[in-house]
């Protein structure tokens, strides 16, 4: 069995959380250009799914994926840029942080509308298959909300049919914007439901980024062997900040502290940390430092696009 670095797993917590605490530093001076959905607190999905994949898996995220994309090797420079609005963003500055993408890395793309990239995962692992590639898959990355579409269901059906290399994860916060599970659904079954399309399907609770890696591990390596189609996980996790925006939300009536604080006691972040020589972990978090201002200066110093990137990667 393939073991995970605790090193590599804090590194990509601390990094991720470290970088969104900096956004929200800065998002009320106004240089940041775009709306942001932060990951805080649900670091452990995306960190725990991206380690247990390889360079060329294709990932399609949500657009809260700021986590996805870095968990998969997405360039911080070219994120905090697209952020900024600048040309040298990862889509030159006409994107923002709803529409990251790293293709070098198998970042295929986020999106803001609810639901959209799953047919896109789906379809790229139908491509897959046609390729006869037996060492690549699709990973589709979406929120409780997003199996109230209609289109994951056809996505889902379609996928078990064809047997297609493709993991499902849904990002299960409770919430779709302002809206609890139980006020959408009738049962809390959403794995029930994956289960029903004749697919293997797994709810892990408490937002265990070591027991997330494991599982998408081993469905990796099941599909890529050939012994399993798609593969369903619900990954039971919190956000801790408002649905979008840099602070919270708990006086809004709709969540409360209490409802937060089990999951901040079960903080991935130093739960991997506490298993690191205190040596090693202050050596990461100054590497990680280091990185993240080096990430904002660039953003800062970059220029915006000129008017002409108007009228470029349009299609009319």
């Amino acid at each position: 069995m393939k073991s995970i670095s605790h090193e590599t797993l804090y590194r990509s917590l601390y990094r991720i959380r470290r970088v969104e605490e900096e956004i929200a530093r800065v998002y009320p001076t106004d240089k940041i250009q775009s709306p942001v959905h932060l990951s805080i607190g649900q670091e452990a999905v995306s960190v725990g799914v991206a380690e247990a994949l390889k360079p060329q898996d294709a990932v399609f995220g949500t657009y809260r994926s700021h986590a996805l994309y870095l968990a998969k090797g997405g360039d911080l420079k070219k994120m905090i840029a697209e952020l900024y609005g600048k040309h040298t963003g990862s889509n030159k500055g006409k994107g923002g942080s709803m529409h990251l993408i790293d293709v070098r890395v198998g970042v295929m793309g986020a999106s803001a509308i609810v639901g959209t990239t799953i047919p896109q995962a789906v379809g790229f692992a139908l491509a897959i298959r046609y390729r006869g590639d037996r060492d690549r898959i699709a990973v589709s990355f979406f929120g409780d909300g997003g199996v109230d579409e209609g289109v994951w269901h056809e996505s889902m059906n379609f996928a078990a049919l064809r047997k297609l290399p493709v993991i499902f994860i849904c990002e299960n916060n409770f919430y779709a914007i302002h809206s609890h599970e139980r006020a959408r659904h009738a049962r809390a079954n959403i794995v029930e439901r994956a289960r029903a399309y004749g697919m293997p399907a797994e709810r892990i609770e408490g937002n265990d980024v070591l027991k997330i890696y494991e599982r998408a591990r081993r469905a990796r390596q099941a599909i890529t062997a050939g012994k399993s189609g798609p593969i369903f996980f619900e990954c039971m996790t919190y956000r801790w900040r408002q649905h979008v925006g840099p602070g919270d939300d708990y006086d809004q009536g709709y969540r409360t502290k209490k409802e937060l604080e089990p999951w901040v006691k079960n903080d991935q972040l130093p739960r991997i940390g506490n298993l690191l020589a205190p040596k090693k972990r202050a050596a990461i978090e100054r590497a990680v430092e280091r990185e993240i201002k080096a990430a904002f200066a660039y953003a800062e110093k970059s220029p915006f696009p000129k008017v002409e990137e108007l009228f470029t990667d349009v299609f009319a």
